[in-house]
């Protein structure tokens, strides 16, 4: 088929029949629907279109830059629609954790602002407001930049509405199938699962809508955590019937299941939704399920496997022939674990011979941390304590994070190690709470 321009591509994409020998849940039609078939290859390929194509000639002839907060796929698609038009592209973000997606905007010509978040455990004390860097940057350059703002944007939630809804309702209707029950994606903006259930509940006013984000001690690209929801302005926690986390194990897991059991090259996001449909649709109890035939529900397939092997063979290193990945930390390892107080600490760091790691971001460190504390991020550390024995073993560890959760993760694996290891309780943000001297640079 012929096509005459690369945005008549995006849309109309797949809507793909789960096979049950695979997912193996009695009474249920499960579906994707492939978003990974867009051009550039997401979910966002709809976005990025319905943000400039009103605006993209204007841009152009005005001479101004596209600014953006995005840690990827709309990066991605904004930048190829902007460079077919002469326009640039800086990408705001705190969440480029995957080096595949990384040089790829950087491939593209993208101009990357990277600010402290690199650390997977978010700090509230660092300057890591993307909002408020790019209102900034655009108040110094009046007229330079146009801002899309996919977090904020009502267009972000209607090219849903009128695609990927629309595509779904039309597509089971056409296989003879009269009612949705669930939709299923991961939030992000929270542009792709609004706009597609509001569509979908104009014609199936019964259907339950599930949200899928994160763990809040870990890391899925794509989605954000059930911590960071807060600053999605698009974000409407009452549109939703359920919100699931998953941890990035499982998200793993399922993804590995898309490709070897349907063929579906997709994204760990696309399998954290997988994992939460199958938790989901196992969970229901008869009285749920409609007398009339099989429940329906949808899975968003958000983008594409390939991007994300790195992040993949960090944490299933076994998967490409390395070392079984290290076991989550049980209950009872984290009950072990030493918690000092920010008073404790600063009584023992005087007395003895203390090695104090931070593991928050290089700027978030920069800005104040525990005098003497060296700087690890947390990435780095998972790696030198994976490779070797990264502190000499005669002298107490104690790790520090934010807010002291991570910190206990990194005391556990330490404490396998044979480290007299402890974390500071409350993290960063209860040192600076308690009044204690910071130290800068």
């Amino acid at each position: 088929m012929r096509y005459d321009h690369i945005t008549d591509l995006v849309g109309n994409t797949p809507l793909l029949r789960l096979d049950p020998a695979v997912h193996g849940l009695d009474g249920v039609e499960l579906f994707a629907k492939l978003e990974s078939h867009n051009p550039f290859g997401s979910v966002k390929d709809r976005v990025a279109v319905a943000l400039l194509r009103d605006e993209l000639d204007r841009v152009r002839a005005d001479g101004q830059r596209l600014i953006e907060a995005s840690s990827g796929n709309t990066a991605k698609a904004l930048r190829v629609l902007g460079a077919m038009s002469g326009v640039g592209l800086r990408a705001v973000t705190n969440r480029i954790k995957v080096g595949e997606v990384r040089d790829l905007l950087r491939l593209l010509g993208t101009e990357i602002v990277e600010l402290p978040g690199l650390s997977e455990c978010p700090d509230p004390g660092a300057p890591n407001d993307v909002a408020a860097v790019i209102a900034a940057t655009m108040a110094q350059a009046p007229g330079a930049y146009h801002h899309p703002s996919q977090y904020t944007n009502e267009k972000n939630i209607e090219a849903h509405w009128h695609g990927t809804g629309r595509e779904i309702h039309r597509d089971l209707a056409a296989r003879g199938i009269d009612r949705v029950d669930y939709l299923v994606g991961g939030l992000g903006t929270t542009g792709s699962t609004r706009g597609t259930a509001t569509h979908l509940r104009t014609h199936h006013p019964g259907l339950r809508t599930i949200g899928v984000v994160s763990t809040r001690a870990d890391f899925i690209p794509g989605i954000r955590s059930e911590t960071e929801m807060w600053d999605v302005g698009l974000f409407r926690p009452e549109f939703y019937d359920r919100i699931l986390a998953v941890d990035s194990g499982a998200a793993i897991e399922a993804t590995l299941r898309l490709a070897t059991g349907y063929g579906v090259l997709a994204g760990p996001t696309s399998g954290a939704s997988y994992a939460a449909a199958l938790q989901t649709l196992r969970d229901l109890d008869r009285s749920r399920r409609p007398p009339d035939g099989p429940v329906v529900a949808v899975v968003i397939v958000c983008d594409r496997l390939e991007p994300y092997l790195s992040y993949i063979k960090k944490r299933r290193p076994d998967l490409f022939g390395g070392a079984d990945p290290e076991a989550a930390p049980t209950p009872a390892e984290l009950a072990a674990v030493p918690r000092l107080t920010p008073a404790e600490l600063a009584d023992r760091d005087r007395t003895e011979r203390l090695t104090v790691v931070d593991t928050r971001g290089a700027m978030a460190y920069r800005i104040g941390h525990v005098p003497g504390a060296i700087n690890l991020r947390d990435d780095l550390l998972d790696d030198m304590l994976t490779h070797g024995v990264p502190f000499p073993r005669g002298r107490p560890v104690v790790f520090v994070c934010p807010v002291g959760e991570v910190a206990l993760r990194f005391a556990v694996r330490a404490r396998r190690a044979g480290y007299d290891a402890a974390s500071l309780d409350g993290g960063v943000v209860a040192w600076r709470d308690a009044g204690l001297p910071w130290e800068r640079g």
